[in-house]
């Protein structure tokens, strides 16, 4: 599938963004802080489970931006790159947690109730929701980022291999191991209610 005239556009300006950006222009980081705080955000949210983890990171991910700006290949895609930072802020993340567990995993999973669908049938819908998110929650976090960047910010497999490092091979195997063990989990969950 072709990207749509609005990504190509939105793709181009973001390019001459970071091109502005590695110059040294703090208007253009604030520019691509307005247009990416909220995928960024709502990507580290989904792989660490905690929605004021995920602020405090995303604004991490700005500041690694503008420090590593001049790291940045011209011509290559910004969104994965961007991505790529914050899916690292976010591993590292739960690295430190695993080293220094003093709370546990549910107290921090406070995911905002934005994600969570509520209307007709509301209390079902959120069961529902639920029941996926406590799943995606306990996928490896490889398998969460690449399902994640695929199935929210519905970018390609090269674009996901270039945002976690990895070969689009791998992405592949990964998001469709998550969708393997997705299954059997809603399925297992379904039969016990």
């Amino acid at each position: 599938m072709a990207p749509s005239q609005d990504a190509l556009q939105t793709a181009s300006e973001d390019s001459a963004l970071m091109a502005l950006l590695k110059s040294g222009s703090e208007t253009a980081l604030a520019e691509l802080m307005q247009r990416w705080e909220l995928p960024v955000k709502s990507v580290i949210a989904r792989i660490v489970l905690n929605a004021s983890e995920a602020e405090d990171l995303a604004q991490e991910t700005f500041v690694r931006l503008w420090q590593h700006r001049d790291r940045y290949e011209e011509g290559r895609p910004v969104k994965p790159w961007i991505l790529g930072i914050a899916i690292n802020l976010a591993r590292n993340r739960l690295r430190w947690w695993k080293r220094r567990p003093t709370v546990a995993l549910e107290e921090w999973t406070d995911l905002p109730e934005s994600d969570i669908a509520i209307g007709a049938g509301g209390l079902e819908k959120t069961e529902r929701a639920q029941a996926v998110r406590e799943a995606i929650a306990s996928l490896p976090v490889e398998f969460r980022e690449a399902l994640v960047l695929f199935q929210y910010e519905h970018l390609s497999y090269a674009d996901i291999a270039l945002a976690v490092g990895t070969s689009e091979k791998a992405v592949e195997n990964r998001i469709v191991r998550a969708r393997e063990r997705l299954r059997a989990r809603l399925k297992d969950l379904a039969q016990s209610r």
